[in-house]
Formats: C-alpha cells, sequence, structure tokens
C-alpha cells in the first residue's frame, strides 16, 4: 500500500538474488480484502510480479487484533478480482489461508474452503495456486480439523501442497516436533511420501 511499493518491486525484480519472488502479509499489513480501494492497489502488486515473473507467497489470513472480517467471502473476492492479475505465476498461500499455530481457526477453515473447492472444480483463477501446511498441526489437533485437513488437502491434490514448520520459535514446534505431529494426520504413506518430495515451483533448478 506504499507509495514506493511498485518501485520496490521494480527494483527487487532487476537484482539477483531478489528476482525470484515476493511475500505479502495481508495480515500485517491489515488489508480490508473488501475494500475495493485495497483490492485495486493488491492488483497493480501482483500484475507487476506476474510481468516480472516473480512468484508470490501470500499470507492471505486478515488482521486477528483489529478483528478485520475474513473468510469464505473474502476469500471469493481474491480469487476472482486479485488472482486474474497474476496468471502466469506461482501463488502459494501460506498456512493453508490460516496463520497459526494451529488451525482452529473457522475463518481460515472457510476461506481455504473456497479455495478448495475452487481448485478441485477447475476454476481457472486457482490453476497457479500452491498451498504450504506451516505450523498449522500441532501435537493436539481434534480428529474433526485433522480430517478436515486432510479432505482440503485431498481437494488441492497432494502435489500442490508444500510442506513447512514456520519459525521455530515461540509456540511454533521444533522442525522435528512438527513433522511428527504432521504425520498423524489421516493420510496415506504415498500421500505423505508424495508431500515430502514437493519442491515449490518457484525454487531453482539444482
Amino acid at each position: 500500500l506504499k507509495d514506493y511499493a511498485l518501485a520496490e518491486l521494480e527494483r527487487c525484480a532487476n537484482k539477483p538474488g531478489l528476482d525470484r519472488g515476493i511475500k505479502l502479509h495481508i495480515g500485517d499489513s491489515a488489508v480490508p480484502l473488501e475494500d475495493p480501494a485495497h483490492i485495486a492497489r493488491l492488483r497493480q502488486v501482483f500484475a507487476a510480479a506476474n510481468a516480472h515473473g516473480m512468484a508470490i507467497v501470500v499470507h492471505l489470513r486478515a488482521n486477528i487484533g483489529k478483528r478485520r472480517p475474513y473468510g469464505a467471502a473474502q476469500a471469493r473476492i481474491f480469487l476472482d478480482q486479485v488472482m486474474p492479475a497474476a496468471p502466469d505465476v506461482p501463488v502459494q498461500v501460506a498456512h493453508f489461508a490460516g496463520s497459526g499455530p494451529g488451525y482452529d481457526d473457522p475463518a481460515a477453515q472457510a476461506a481455504m474452503g473456497v479455495l478448495a473447492d475452487a481448485v478441485e472444480n477447475h476454476d481457472p483463477h486457482a490453476y497457479n495456486l500452491w498451498f504450504d501446511v506451516a505450523s498449522i498441526v500441532d501435537r493436539d489437533i481434534d480428529p474433526a480439523t485433522a480430517a478436515l485437513l486432510v479432505k482440503y488437502i485431498r481437494q488441492v491434490g497432494v502435489g500442490h501442497v508444500l510442506y513447512g514448520t514456520d519459525s521455530a520459535q515461540g509456540a511454533n514446534l521444533r522442525p522435528r516436533e512438527s513433522w511428527a505431529a504432521f504425520r498423524k494426520l489421516p493420510l496415506s504413506p504415498a500421500d505423505l511420501a508424495h508431500i515430502t518430495t514437493n519442491v515449490p515451483p518457484y525454487f531453482p533448478d539444482p
């Protein structure tokens, strides 16, 4: 939203090491996804990243402290109004549209439900969506939430799910603990094996 945003994106796009992509944190920026002016600005940023072939990682969860509205309606706005501005680059939705640690967040679940349905139903705006599961599975995840996560994983396809742990500090599980918790989801060994080998499409070739 800053005046210098597009100029800074342009600078990074032309600097080796910074030209792979950008991360946008909707929550920390307190962007109201139902505000047309903010959506217009997001579209500009998405379009600029797309023009430079820069992948986008987006922390979609609206600000919790400021009680920004969030759920199915905001996910639909993102899908229908923002995603078309970046049709050629991967867009990674962090934390399965939540924030973590954990996934006891009905608003995030509702938002992810919209995105998962869009992928499953071959919505063209969802073609380049990827999803990471960083920090959303904790040791004490309840069976209903675990089942919902598996449902979403299968809807978007294990090939578009990226495993991650988030930063190993605060309430986040440490890497070994995080992987042990994730393995307790009712996923098949084949599903788990597939997820462990997924590599973000914006990573450079070895």
